[in-house]
């Protein structure tokens, strides 16, 4: 990997890529952005476009669009393509189609000599950060999937709200699945060193369980009301994505609930689900495993299952 031209290659200029780069660019969280697209003029325009706006920010970065060529030298390899499901498809042979789409991607990429860090945002994300693992024959920490980050912050924001507090100093973690069976454990859940259930009860009296229940279900669902609302979500992961790819990029070990492959971590092996990870140049570099009540760790063995399933059930 090359340590001093921080350079992000990106795979897919739909909403969720271009979102994810006009954070890179507001952050100056790189030097050298490369777009990727099937539709070579899309990224074309794309890169155009975030280049006329390099007047306004307080970045010299390198924009521009290129070939799979460019991941030789690139510390990160994006990946937000892929297919939408069509009228009547299921899932698992949507999940078919995107895997022949990643194949179409990941080999090539492979193939120029990149030896950085994938970063899949693609959904689902655990199944194809689990695809990509398979496809490159790369070591399990250089795929990184966006996992849970996004629904940790929504958690954090909410229980911030609730209690009228920064979330920066709420901590506390959705794992498990990017999806419906995604669950919090909130034995884990602190503001500041207090736990969130004790500051509960002490503020809420025989209300709170209600509240974290809610707040809860708001996080699992919240997709689904910005897609009602919008139909589609791209904003909060494109700076979900940023944040990753700065942890990455400055090799900073931070805790992050990224889509990492457990290996008998929780008991769950050979499988990517959404766990706090401490995220650094190497990708993820460990797993944390917290202390999990009984039934939080029958929840994460739960989603676990459920997503070894699917992977079971696909043709790589």
């Amino acid at each position: 990997m090359c340590t001093e031209n921080r350079k992000i290659v990106l795979v897919g200029t739909g909403l969720v890529g271009m979102s994810f780069a006009y954070a890179l660019l507001n952050q100056h969280a790189c030097d050298e952005l490369v777009l990727i697209d099937i539709n070579k003029q899309r990224a074309e325009g794309e890169a155009m476009d975030l280049n006329h706006g390099l007047a306004f920010s307080n970045t010299n970065m390198k924009i521009y669009a290129g070939t799979y060529e460019d991941c030789a030298d690139a510390d990160i390899v994006a990946i937000c393509a892929g297919v939408a499901q069509k009228p009547g498809e299921s899932r698992l042979d949507l999940l078919q189609r995107n895997t022949a789409v990643f194949k179409s991607i990941v080999e090539p990429v492979a193939a120029s000599g990149f030896s950085g860090v994938f970063l899949i945002a693609t959904n689902p994300v655990d199944i194809m950060s689990y695809i990509t693992f398979k496809l490159s024959g790369f070591s399990k920490g250089h795929i990184v999937g966006t996992g849970t980050t996004l629904d940790t912050a929504r958690l954090r924001y909410l229980i911030g709200d609730y209690f009228h507090v920064d979330p920066r100093n709420v901590h506390a973690y959705v794992m498990g699945e990017h999806g419906d069976s995604e669950f919090v454990p909130w034995s884990q859940a602190f503001v500041a060193t207090k736990p969130v259930m004790e500051l509960c009860q002490e503020n809420h009296g025989e209300n709170y369980e209600a509240g974290m229940i809610r707040i809860s279900e708001e996080v699992k669902t919240a997709a689904y009301r910005i897609i009602e609302a919008k139909k589609a979500t791209y904003y909060g992961i494109g700076m979900a994505m940023m944040r990753v790819s700065r942890a990455i990029l400055g090799n900073e070990n931070s805790v992050l609930t990224v889509s990492a492959l457990l290996d008998g971590e929780y008991d769950c092996p050979n499988v990517y689900a959404g766990v706090p990870s401490i995220v650094s140049r190497q990708g993820v570099s460990r797993i944390i495993t917290l202390s999990l009540s009984p039934e939080e760790q029958k929840q994460f063995r739960d989603s676990c299952a459920k997503l070894e399933s699917v992977v079971s059930s696909l043709k790589i």
